[in-house]
Order: structure tokens, then sequence, then C-alpha cells
């Protein structure tokens, strides 16, 4: 028997199976908003969620074994950023998450975003660190959570402790960027 030959992409290529993963994504954040205002009883947002999740992890796994692109490693966080918020935005508004934390993420999210694309543009790479996948991991958890309808809407102390680790994760990968780029300055 014959292996199945893995196609490889360099990294400038655009068109690959991960980056289109990643488009999809982003595609389904509007979905995700307008079921999550119009179903909220419903546990089909949860799902819709989940599978957003878990397609995070595939077009990762798909990148690596293909080849990580320049594309795609400004495509994959740009599309957890708008899933994230725009799931938080809709949860806000059913009064499932306070603002607060919500707000303190967000902020921190535009100041990295900026501060990595001046470190990016002056030829220098900030990957992502531990804390930044804990961010990433708590705030997923802290969705689902507020999603599941008889969590979300009834007992929101589990959202709302998750919220503000998620914001304690935020603040500290945030250092952890400042940091990292101060080294690679030396």
């Amino acid at each position: 028997m014959s292996t199945p030959q893995r196609v490889i992409y360099g990294p400038s290529a655009i068109a690959t199976p991960a980056n289109a993963i990643t488009v999809l994504r982003i595609c389904f954040a509007p979905v995700l908003v307008v079921m999550v205002l119009s179903s909220p009883t419903s546990i089909v947002p949860f799902w819709l969620w989940s599978g957003l999740a878990i397609s995070d992890s595939a077009d990762g796994y798909i990148a690596r074994r293909q080849g990580v692109t320049r594309s795609g490693a400004f495509l994959d966080p740009l599309a957890d950023k708008i899933l994230v918020f725009a799931a938080f935005g809709a949860l806000f508004i059913m009064h499932r998450i306070d603002g607060l934390p919500v707000l303190i993420m967000g902020l921190r999210e535009v100041a990295v975003s900026v501060y990595r694309t001046q470190v990016l543009a002056a030829g220098r790479s900030l990957p992502a660190r531990i804390p930044g996948k804990l961010k990433m991991l708590v705030q997923i958890l802290v969705i689902g959570f507020a999603l599941i309808p008889s969590v979300g809407r009834h007992d929101r102390s589990l959202v709302d402790l998750g919220a503000w680790i998620g914001v304690v994760l935020a603040l500290a990968s945030a250092v952890q960027y400042f940091l990292d780029s101060k080294s690679i300055k030396a």
C-alpha cells in the first residue's frame, strides 16, 4: 500500500486547505451571532460554537502538516478574534456575560495586535506563547458555557469567573509579548 502524498505549501502560499478553513470560520461569525440572538433557549449555538472551536484546531493541524504560510499566520489569529468577540458581543447583548471583562480583553487584543504588526513590519516575529494559548482556551470554554442555556441564562457564576480568568491570562500574555519583543531587539 502506498501512503498518500503530502502537499507542501511554501510560506507565501495563499490558497491552502488550512486558509480555506480559516476563511470559512470567519464567514460563520455572523451566523453564530444571529443564532445566539435569535435562539436564546436553543443548544444549537453551543454546537455551532463547538464546531468552530474544533475547526480552529483542524486548520492548525493541517497548516503544520502542509506548511505554515504568512497568510495563515495572519488569518488564523484574526479569525480567532472575530469569532471570540462576535460571540462575546452577542452574549453581552443577551446578558450572559458582563461587559467589563469583555472590554478589557478586547482592548488587550487591539493593543497586542497593533504591537505585533509593528514588530512584524520590523522583520521580527512574536509567536503565540503558553499564556496566549491558555487565554484562547479559556475564552473558548467561557463562550461554550455561556451558550449552554441552563448555564448562560440561569447560573452565570461559572461564566463570570471564567471571563475574569480570561482577563488575567490576556494581560499576562500581553506582558509576555512585550517582554519577548524586548529580548528580540537585544
